[in-house]
């Protein structure tokens, strides 16, 4: 692997202006490409073997033109005070707006008249228009929405307090702030670390480069593929991250070699022989942690994980190919003028006097990891105890799907939300569609009448509406009103009770009945994103296990390697609750509403940060396993490891937390939660695990942690990341190797 990496990268070098040419052509073809794509449809949200979903198909099958997971809009009006919804003024408006409705667009299905669907509640104060679409909220076209918002503002002119909600309006957060936030951010940290402008915005312009061709490709095979819109999501969040990351790794690398006085190509075929090795399979991991999102069997989530994964793949391809092709024309530039007069004058000096250059002092990451050999102990006690008492409150996880009791007080959606709990109760923002397929029934009709009396007698339901049968009259629905809000625990125990009444049915009436409808849907994902959590975890992290071990040549590396990601996941998660949950520091963080997590949360991060952790795992205990591989003693590697690598891991870290702390003030609680839990996450993994927990490990191990038994050495293939094969092929004279031994390779980096 790294004698291949090492031809590559001169190949790139040598080359340069035909590599670099290859990947503007690239990237013109994919922005070309997308630029004239058909307009993708959005993808029709399903979550394959649900109750709820099963119930879906079925009404798709007996109510055809139904369109039973449409997207649904309720414009709420409230009374000024003193008044009344039924007034004969208030009255005309709202039928006036019915009307409207109707014609706003060929997309809506049907406008119900409140006065007839008795949508007035019992004060008289408030009511309501149910509005719903042909089609789901994700595939509703503009004009619609559109349509949906024009008629909600000519209302409120009337002098009635309007509020649209539903899902009708659904939009995907806006992100193009946060992103260029976390842009600049990356920029100024890069420009500290490497003291040359030059050498920060290599990473920064890699990177923007493979996002857009991953972003480009994805938006030109959409349409052939059947991708989203929203598939493009998470590729772009990871593509940046670890686009700028693994050409930092490269750019560090190339800096370290010329410092130790190799010519350029030398230097450019070494680093991408070293360091790229580690930035192959830290790619690789997080490519398995992101198509292991298919175990969920979310199709969305499934493209997104691949679309993700092949962002990642770009990132890995031009940070072994284009990054040493962009330092060729870069020059000795990468280092800033202080540090090239600096780096002259040593060289001058050593020349003079026919000496070695003096020994650097030690930098941070030296002093840190000798501090951390003097008390391991010590260490590894504070920081395991540190990340398990944050990682308490994730033992009160709760866990559901948000809805528009969780949005910002004041948006439309959550007024309007409020709205209806005030005048109606909470349970009408998430009524339950019960489903009762009577196919078998020999009375369909006097089973539906038995299903909706049994569940009007159970606990937390507040209404049952009359069965409405199809035109075959076999199947008939229900809408089921419960006493508490759609995400509450107490109505996901309501959806509990019917299910398990469903089998009496069955054997009473011949009858199968199914809960769905939107609240239903969001209690199935929630089930079945916690059911794949532990395949999930087991897949992920068995298959980087191995890998791991075949990078590392160690059985208890990879396994300290695992565990610390754990507890820095768990931790996080504690986290996530304490703020989003029990509302602590909720001020600080614009949290308006404490509630469940989100259900996918812990699937995400376990995905997410898996692959970023094992990134600054693989590099920085690749340089240790790298020193003891060429001699020197394990507390020694780890001093070595933390001298070459401590400084680009802390960047690195800081970049992917400033990235992900840019979402935190997104309006969309969701994606405030998804910042926080993130950026927390690379917080607790890149300080307190691999800075602290690995080095205090490894100093307790000695030789043993990169112990391998014989047969297991055998079996492993050797891909030499280390450069150990290539350090063989470039042997040099003795007094050679002693240098390149006995000398810091970041003596001028550091000095930056």
């Amino acid at each position: 692997m790294a004698t291949f990496l090492y031809k590559l990268g001169r190949f790139a070098f040598r080359r340069r202006g035909f590599v670099a040419l290859i990947w503007v052509a690239l990237l013109a073809v994919a922005g070309v490409g997308a630029a004239t794509a058909s307009q993708p449809a959005n993808d029709s949200f399903s979550i394959p073997g649900t109750e709820a979903q099963k119930a879906f198909d079925l009404l798709e099958q007996r109510f055809p033109g139904g369109n039973a997971d449409g997207a649904t809009a309720r414009v709420v009006f409230r009374a000024p005070s003193g008044e009344k919804m039924t007034d004969p003024d208030n009255k005309a408006v709202v039928t006036k707006t019915v009307a409207e409705l109707k014609a706003s667009s060929p997309q809506v299905a049907s406008v119900a008249d409140p006065y007839q669907a008795r949508a007035v509640s019992k004060d008289g104060t408030t009511a309501y228009i149910l509005t719903s679409y042909k089609v789901n909220a994700m595939e509703l076209k503009d004009p619609a929405k559109d349509g949906l918002k024009e008629v909600g503002e000519k209302a409120e002119k009337s002098g009635l307090s309007v509020q649209i909600g539903g899902d009708a309006l659904q939009e995907m957060p806006e992100t193009g702030s946060t992103e260029i936030i976390g842009i600049a951010i990356s920029a100024v940290v890069l420009a500290i670390t490497f003291g040359s402008l030059v050498a920060a915005g290599l990473p920064l312009l890699t990177a923007l480069i493979g996002v857009g061709i991953g972003i480009s490709s994805i938006t030109a095979l959409a349409t052939t593929l059947g991708l989203s819109t929203t598939t493009s999501t998470l590729a772009m969040m990871i593509g940046l991250a670890v686009g700028i990351d693994y050409a930092l790794f490269i750019v560090s690398r190339y800096r370290a070699e010329l410092a130790e006085g190799r010519d350029r190509e030398e230097a450019a075929g070494r680093a991408v022989g070293t360091a790229g090795s580690a930035v192959v399979f830290a790619g690789l991991t997080v490519v398995i942690a992101l198509v292991g999102l298919a175990v969920v069997n979310i199709p969305m989530l499934t493209k997104m994980g691949f679309a993700a994964a092949g962002t990642v793949v770009i990132a890995v391809l031009i940070a072994i190919s284009l990054i040493p092709a962009v330092l060729g024309f870069a020059g000795k530039r990468v280092f800033g003028r202080r540090a090239r007069r600096r780096m002259a004058e040593r060289a001058a000096a050593a020349a003079a006097s026919g000496a070695e250059a003096p020994e650097e002092k030690p930098n941070m990451g030296t002093r840190w990891a000798r501090f951390v050999l003097r008390r391991p102990v010590l260490v590894l006690l504070v920081a395991v105890l540190g990340l398990g008492a944050a990682a308490l409150p994730a033992a009160s996880l709760e866990l559901g799907l948000p809805d528009d009791g969780s949005q910002p007080v004041s948006s439309q959606k959550r007024q309007a939300y409020d709205m209806i709990s005030e005048g109606f109760g909470p349970g009408y923002n998430g009524p339950l569609m019960v489903v009762v397929d009577a196919k078998g029934s020999d009375d369909a009709r006097g089973a539906a009448q038995q299903v909706r009396k049994t569940i009007t007698g159970l606990d937390g339901v507040a209404g049952v509406s009359p069965a409405t049968f199809n035109r075959a009259g076999d199947t008939a629905t229900l809408t089921v009103i419960s006493k508490y809000k759609p995400s509450s625990i107490d109505t996901e125990n309501l959806v509990g009770d019917i299910r398990d009444k469903a089998s009496g049915f069955k054997s009473d009436t011949g009858a199968e009945v199914l809960v769905t409808g939107q609240t239903g849907m969001n209690i199935d994902i929630s089930q079945k994103l916690n059911d794949a959590l532990v395949p999930y975890l087991v897949l992920v992290v068995g298959l980087a296990f191995l890998l791991l071990m075949v990078v590392f040549r160690s059985v208890l590396v990879p396994l300290k390697a695992a565990l610390g990601f754990l507890l820095s996941v768990v931790a996080a998660l504690g986290a996530v609750v304490a703020v989003f949950q029990w509302g602590w520091l909720a001020d600080l963080f614009g949290v308006e509403e404490t509630g469940p997590i989100m259900s996918m949360m812990p699937i995400f991060m376990i995905g997410v940060v898996f692959g970023l952790a094992m990134d600054y795992e693989v590099f920085l205990v690749t340089r240790m396993r790298e020193a003891y591989v060429h001699g020197e003693r394990p507390g020694q590697a780890v001093v070595t490891g933390f001298r070459h690598g401590a400084r680009v891991v802390t960047a690195a870290a800081v970049i992917m937390i400033s990235v992900f702390a840019g979402f935190i003030g997104s309006s969309e609680s969701m994606i405030k939660m998804i910042g926080f839990g993130l950026a927390t996450a690379v917080l607790f993994d890149a300080f307190v695990v691999r800075m602290a927990i690995v080095p205090a490990v490894l100093a307790l191990l000695g030789k043993a942690a990169w112990w391998l038994p014989r047969w297991l050495d055998r079996a492993l293939p050797n891909v030499d990341v280390e450069g150990e094969g290539l350090r063989k092929q470039l042997e040099q004279p003795s007094a050679d190797r002693r240098h390149d031994r006995d000398s810091d390779p970041d003596a001028e980096l550091t000095r930056v």
